[in-house]
């Protein structure tokens, strides 16, 4: 399944950040309620999803099964996302997902197959981390953009 989550991910990295770019402002910044996040704010979760499996990959292919979580709702206040401008968080979503892209083509199979724990109770392997990031991906970029 990796192969089709790496084609995936380039049609995601082609496609959603002219999308985002076509978001009015307001309606990028917007909260639907005090305790949900804006469009913007997802898209924020998303690069704290990315820097976390980030991680994973890297530090998977040389730790013995590293746990590696995060806290992403405080991770999502203390990056200030909602503060920052809309164009500089597009930009910086798109530029990491290209390296993570990078990374997972240039990773040999023996690496994919190794372990790490990813938030869960059952330690993974890495292939199944990036194909569950890409799925986790579209699920959010769903509910802010059509495609």
């Amino acid at each position: 399944m990796t192969a089709q989550s790496i084609q995936r991910l380039q049609y995601l990295c082609d496609t959603i950040p002219q999308l985002l770019n076509e978001i009015d402002d307001h309606i990028f910044s917007l909260k639907p309620d005090v305790s949900k996040w804006s469009k913007k704010e997802i898209i924020g979760h998303l690069i704290d999803s990315a820097v976390a499996n980030h991680q994973r990959f890297v530090r998977g292919q040389f730790e013995d099964v590293p746990k590696i979580g995060y806290d992403q709702n405080n991770c999502n206040v203390f990056n200030y996302y909602q503060q920052i401008n809309g164009k500089q968080i597009i930009s910086f979503w798109t530029a990491y997902n290209k390296q993570l892209l990078e990374l997972i083509k240039l990773m040999p199979q023996t690496a994919l197959e190794r372990r790490c724990f990813a938030g869960g109770e059952q330690s993974v392997t890495l292939a199944f981390v990036f194909d569950d990031y890409v799925q986790h991906l579209e699920h959010h970029l769903k509910q802010v953009v059509t495609y």
